[in-house]
């Protein structure tokens, strides 16, 4: 059996694992890379074996640096089957979709523009290519046997962090391989607490919190003090948001602020049209997170819901104090720039962030403290009051990793530690080997190994 990284080592993003097993071969995940040049380049290199030659792809969940590359993958020739869940799958269509939209808007503004580097700026792929993947998702259940082979199956299990997120435990060639995905938290606002494994032979495991604790801090409070400032001081504030799951988080905690009056009457904007779909899906799916009917209502009721960009515009000239939740979380794309565009500059507003910024993204940057970023070509002055509430992460922290590990009977022969860049991954091996004394590695991307 031969494993190979092609993504999702040494960094938080670009997630694809590779199987190979008696000539069947198996793609746990297909992501796109995100963050620095070096990494986003990738995305255009073809892989080191022939999409055509993979059999299946088995999708943990529909975030972009899980699912993003199933497009280049398909374009290249893959034709087997996709599985996932029902909530996976319809995530996985809208972030494609909108990826494919936001990535030819922008082909085509740098090429109006003339502020690409490259004579013609092209999109990584297309929402033609984007909705040629469509056909090829097979919806699972949870804690169902799938049979992909005569001698390999497949079992997917709740992992919490976003809607429909699951780990996946593959059964091949007598060894049992489990592959965490991204893991939610016990306590998270909206998920459900992530299945434990009770046996593994190999374990992949995600690591991007594999250093950090997160804090035991009142996040309402903290919301709440940093909403009503910025409102007393006329300005907006503006909360870059994952359109799955954390944009449907802060709208339930701005909710309950609000409805226990702690928060003042003012306009409360949604602008991402994926947001909005996805809240849909979790109307759809009550069964995968705590909210009932009744709160998903009342809270969707109280939020300006922007998808026409002209709406956006009229927010933008608006000078009264507000409250903006846009996309994207790392402000790499999407309506959130069109805001930032505006109010970066002006030095009562308030930018809060309420998620991972990965490696080399504009999110990073600012977070760091960066004097300036380039939005469009054009570069603005940060002066606007840069903030993070660190307690609203989707992923377990060091100790949520450790303790998924708790439940196992057995001592798996080896931990290999993905999606994390290479300081988080090496202090959580030393962990779990100091706890559990399990064998643990940090794969380098794009090695491979045999089992």
């Amino acid at each position: 059996m031969k494993i190979q990284f092609l993504g999702g080592a040494g960094t938080v993003t670009g997630s694809k694992t590779l199987i190979e097993s008696n000539g069947i071969r198996i793609l746990i995940d297909c992501g796109q890379f995100q963050g620095i040049k070096p990494l986003r380049e990738l995305n255009w290199e073809p892989l080191p074996i022939l999409p055509d030659s993979i059999d299946f792809v088995l999708l943990t969940h529909g975030h972009l640096d899980h699912c993003g590359w199933l497009p280049r993958l398909v374009a290249q020739g893959f034709k087997g089957k996709i599985y996932c869940t029902s909530p996976t799958k319809e995530v996985a269509k809208l972030i494609l979709r909108d990826s494919a939209k936001i990535q030819e808007e922008e082909a085509s503004k740098a090429n109006r523009d003339n502020y690409s580097i490259h004579e013609v700026a092209e999109p990584l792929y297309t929402v033609a290519q984007a909705e040629a993947v469509f056909p090829l998702f097979r919806v699972i259940k949870t804690n169902e046997d799938i049979a992909l082979d005569t001698t390999i199956s497949a079992v997917f299990k709740n992992a919490g962090h976003i809607i429909g997120a699951c780990s996946i435990e593959l059964s091949l060639e007598n060894k049992l391989l489990v592959f965490s995905g991204d893991i939610g938290r016990d306590s998270d606002v909206l998920m459900y607490a992530p299945v434990k494994p009770r046996k593994a032979d190999y374990i992949f495991l995600e690591s991007t919190y594999g250093n950090r604790l997160h804090p035991d801090n009142d996040v309402l409070l903290e919301l709440e003090t940093y909403i009503n400032t910025t409102l007393d001081n006329n300005g907006t504030v503006i909360i870059p948001g994952f359109a799955v799951e954390r944009v449907q988080s802060v709208m339930y905690l701005i909710w309950l602020l609000r409805k226990e009056g702690r928060i003042p009457d003012v306009p409360y904007i949604l602008d991402t049209p994926m947001g909005i779909s996805v809240l849909e899906i979790f109307r759809n799916n009550p069964q995968w997170h705590k909210l009932t009917p009744e709160e998903c209502t009342a809270m969707c009721s109280m939020f300006s819901l922007i998808s026409d960009y002209k709406e956006t515009l009229d927010i933008i000239e608006d000078s009264q104090p507000k409250v903006i939740i846009a996309a994207s979380g790392m402000v790499t794309g999407g309506r959130v720039l069109s805001y930032l565009e505006y109010y970066i500059e002006k030095n009562n507003s308030t930018v809060l962030f309420v998620g991972y910024q990965a490696e080399g993204t504009r999110g990073r940057k600012m977070l760091e403290g960066a004097p300036e970023i380039k939005i469009h070509g054009k570069y603005y002055q940060v002066k606007a009051k840069i903030l993070e509430i660190q307690g609203m992460s989707a992923h377990a922290d060091q100790e949520g990793l450790l303790n998924w590990l708790s439940e196992l009977e057995n001592k798996p022969e080896r931990v290999f530690l993905v999606h994390g860049e290479n300081q988080p991954a090496d202090e959580l091996r030393l962990k779990i080997k100091e706890r559990y004394g399990y064998a643990c590695t940090v794969p380098l991307l794009f090695q491979q190994i045999e089992l």
